[in-house]
């Protein structure tokens, strides 16, 4: 008789209230030999992906290709996916855990409940040469984000009410619960032809024989993981990844402004001398400089791009505990930042920064990074310019901590990341008040219901501590009437809604215009002093 304990994932609506859901995209292989798990087979068929007029077919079902599957631990996705396996070179002798795996977990440790998946295929040999890199790095990418376009039209032209061509991002238009996107293969996609290190093989096991009992016998640790290089970009490779955050982001102001990107600036190529064994640091490089002549952070705070306050940027790359099994032992920190604000969300409400003593109890695991920031309190050193743009994880006397919640808006008050991400939650929790009326009559009746359903929704954020203002009155405004459509949005069934908040430790006011007569398009938003 034997006891099997199935992992359960039972299907759900999405819940647009909550703000810690992240959803990690990229190439992880399905474990061989264990069948999909019937609550799980029940989540995808809820959604309409095993029956239905988007059906994948039965095989792709099985291999949780390019489908989102609902994660609420760490087992659960150890128990679905390969993560660890990932193959060092085309022979396959040895391995080592893969991105998308190492950014997942790093979630759970670090305070994160649910995650969303979507696999789009196995991963690629670590130490895969330069020129098939080369070849394969835009179909790579485009798996990942089908408008990708260094040359060339999309494989995937997005067609937002016709499930069964999406591919990649594209699913996160039907995922309404989701805060946050992580593409944690993308650096790798991009990376150059890597020195090849010099593996020692992994030493034979000791003879057999009798030990005194109560005596453990050291294992013999296998490190040669610290001397295999990390993926790192050349200036091809950054022209890539940039333009792949671009598409990304392209696609979030466009059709998911409730979804903020978060990433990691790939590590700097350098040759095969400076991987060496041994804890080593070089120089650390003007990350902010190179972003700001790779137009990845903009200054200029006319251009009306409010895409900016959808991408959160983290940096250094980390060495954690939990990281002997990949590369130089140094993991790309978007996952740990995704499981601080996951948590600080649960914990503290979205809007709150998860930097400074939040973080510092909450990463105990890091041990170093790459390059390490000369962190002060000088505010005119290259640290502190950069933790203005970037989320920036650096040492203290009490251990490593983020020291920056930022998006990559260059001012106003979405350059703070939590202003951001309420805006987002805000505007999950405002659509779901709008699908109430959006089948009544485009009325003075309707619009005076739909704001009185928006300033309900307003005041529970106000009294939960997410806005400034010592009255209601100060802390938002709703309008929804003849100034906020014009004859030709009444006449095309466009019902409008402008909403003004001003977010809590911020300094300016953010307005809204919700348009609940497009659902394809996500709303516009404009800061106000």
């Amino acid at each position: 008789m034997s006891l099997i304990f199935e992992q359960s994932a039972p299907a759900r609506e999405a819940d647009h209230n909550r703000a810690d859901v992240a959803c990690f995209i990229g190439y992880v292989a399905r474990r061989r030999g264990v069948a999909l798990p019937a609550p799980v087979r029940e989540q995808l068929a809820a959604a309409g992906w095993v029956n239905g007029l988007w059906a994948r077919p039965a095989a792709q079902v099985e291999r949780l290709e390019n489908l989102p599957v609902t994660i609420d631990g760490w087992g659960l996705f150890d128990h679905l996916f390969d993560w660890s396996a990932r193959p060092l070179d085309g022979a396959g002798r040895r391995a080592c855990a893969g991105y998308l795996g190492a950014a997942v977990r790093a979630f759970f440790a670090h305070g994160g409940r649910r995650a969303i998946v979507i696999r789009v295929g196995d991963p690629w040999p670590l130490l895969e040469s330069g020129t098939r890199r080369a070849a394969k790095r835009r179909q790579r990418l485009r798996r990942l984000l089908p408008d990708f376009a260094d040359t060339g039209a999309p494989e995937h032209p997005f067609t937002p009410f016709d499930p069964a061509n999406w591919q990649g991002i594209q699913h996160l238009y039907g995922l309404g619960d989701c805060g946050m996107v992580l593409l944690p293969d993308l650096a790798d996609a991009c990376a150059v032809d890597p020195p090849i290190p010099d593996l020692a093989p992994t030493p034979p096991p000791p003879p057999e024989g009798f030990v005194e009992c109560g005596v453990d016998e050291p294992l013999q640790a296998d490190t040669s993981l610290r001397h295999t290089p990390a993926p790192r970009l050349d200036n091809s490779g950054y022209a890539a990844w940039k333009l792949a955050l671009d598409a990304a982001r392209n696609f979030l102001g466009r059709h998911r402004r409730e979804t903020l990107l978060l990433a990691s600036p790939p590590l700097p190529h350098v040759d095969a001398s400076r991987i060496s064994g041994g804890k080593r640091r070089h120089a650390q490089t003007d990350m902010l400089a190179w972003l700001r002549r790779a137009g990845v952070l903009n200054d200029n705070t006319s251009d009306g791009r409010p895409a900016e306050a959808l991408v959160q940027l983290a940096w250094p790359w980390l060495r954690t505990r939990n990281a002997a099994d990949l590369p130089e032992s140094l993991e790309a920190p978007e996952g740990i930042l995704a499981g601080l604000i996951a948590d600080g969300a649960i914990q503290r409400g979205c809007h709150r920064s998860v930097a400074g003593d939040f973080s510092l109890a909450r990463l105990r695991d890091v041990v170093d990074g790459e390059p390490v920031p000369a962190w002060g309190l000088d505010e005119t050193s290259p640290a502190a310019m950069l933790a203005r743009r970037v989320c920036l994880f650096a040492p203290q006397p009490g251990g490593w901590a983020l020291q920056s919640d930022v998006t990559t808006a260059a001012a106003g008050a979405t350059r703070f990341g939590g202003a951001s991400r309420l805006i987002a939650h805000l505007l999950r929790a405002c659509r779901a008040v709008g699908e109430t009326v959006v089948f009544e009559g485009n009325d003075e009746a309707t619009w005076a219901r739909l704001r009185r359903g928006l300033e309900d929704v307003l005041l529970r954020y106000w009294d939960a501590g997410a806005f400034s203002g010592a009255t209601p009155g100060e802390a938002f405004s709703v309008r929804c009437d003849r100034h906020t459509m014009t004859r030709n949005d009444l006449d095309n069934g466009r019902l409008i809604a402008q909403i003004m908040v001003w977010p809590a430790m911020s300094i300016e006011r953010i307005t809204v215009a919700l348009n609940l007569g497009n659902a394809a398009e996500s709303p516009n938003m404009r800061e106000a002093a």
